[in-house]
């Protein structure tokens, strides 16, 4: 595929590969994030994915930063639950922008599959949104609304859905071949823990994975409860060749009922190339929610 553009079904591809990185830094801290850093990843997410497509093809006119990227929100039943997204159109022309509710999921490797299918346990029946379709003035705002009303019988668990917020489809000429169409796409990841629902955190495994061309140590963490958690904190330890070293969890989402890898890089000063001595324990406490665990491990590839 180097050199051309991909479909609008490949697209998901692009937002699928981004996925992780995306989630790293935008599920850092609870609540809603409204931060210039937090619209100005969205706004370099949407202009990677276009520029993916290789040298000599582009498009033009979708040029959207939201904020914020992800709401984190509690409820009872009976509740109804009211929420603004600020849209920003950034380019120099008016846009159009259409939006949704989608189901979506996450894979064992981080990346988010978006499904419009209603699925059987969704919550999306209980949300309404402001309209379908809106128009932007160049480098104007549009501040969205949207519901969410919880039934009264609802159990304790969690609530989860994505608004998605997608523009025009264009026609991009492809030097190498025919035109194809390409339409940009955000999804805002929205969570409602319902009743006191909380995460139950426990590692209940650890390895040594290669990533990104380095031997990084892994937990794998099962969550039994009924909301997604994540864990954080700072960990130290010495390596086998002596060297002081400090660690940070990845803080992706570990979802109900699921185990989920969880890895621990080595915290570097700026681009500094950083080798682990192995073997080596690592010990601190690891932060979930409101509870801390005392850790300790030894990893050995």
């Amino acid at each position: 595929m180097a050199g051309a553009c991909w479909h609008r079904s490949v697209y998901s591809f692009i937002l699928k590969s981004m996925w992780t990185e995306i989630m790293n830094s935008l599920h850092r801290h609870r609540g809603p994030t409204t931060s210039k850093r937090g619209k100005l990843r969205f706004a370099l997410f949407v202009m990677l994915a276009f520029c993916a497509v290789g040298k000599g093809v582009s498009a033009q006119g979708f040029a959207a930063l939201v904020s914020p990227p992800r709401f984190e929100l509690t409820a009872k039943g009976g509740d109804r639950l009211r929420q603004v997204i600020e849209i920003t159109n950034a380019s120099g022309q008016a846009a159009k922008f259409y939006l949704k509710t989608a189901d979506w999921t996450l894979d064992k490797s981080a990346g988010v599959t978006f499904d419009d299918a209603l699925q059987a346990t969704s919550c999306r029946p209980w949300v309404a949104i402001e309209r379908r379709e809106i128009s932007v003035s160049p480098a104007g705002k549009y501040r969205f609304r949207f519901e969410i009303a919880v039934p009264a019988d609802t159990p304790p668990g969690e609530c989860r859905f994505a608004l998605m917020l997608e523009g025009d489809e264009q026609t991009v000429r492809n030097p190498k071949g025919p035109p194809v169409p390409v339409a940009g796409r955000i999804g805002v990841i929205v969570y409602v823990t319902i009743g006191g629902a909380e995460a139950k955190l426990e590692v209940v495994g650890a390895q040594v994975e290669t990533i990104n061309g380095d031997a990084t140590p892994v937990l794998q963490i099962k969550n039994s409860g009924n909301a997604h958690g994540r864990v954080s904190g700072f960990l130290s330890a010495t390596d086998a060749n002596g060297k002081k070293l400090e660690f940070t969890p990845s803080n992706l989402p570990i979802l109900p009922g699921e185990t989920r890898a969880i890895s621990l890089p080595v915290n570097r000063e700026r681009d500094e190339a950083l080798k682990i001595g192995y073997p080596i324990t690592i010990r601190g406490n690891l932060e979930a929610g409101d509870k801390s665990m005392p850790f300790e491990q030894r990893f050995a590839p």
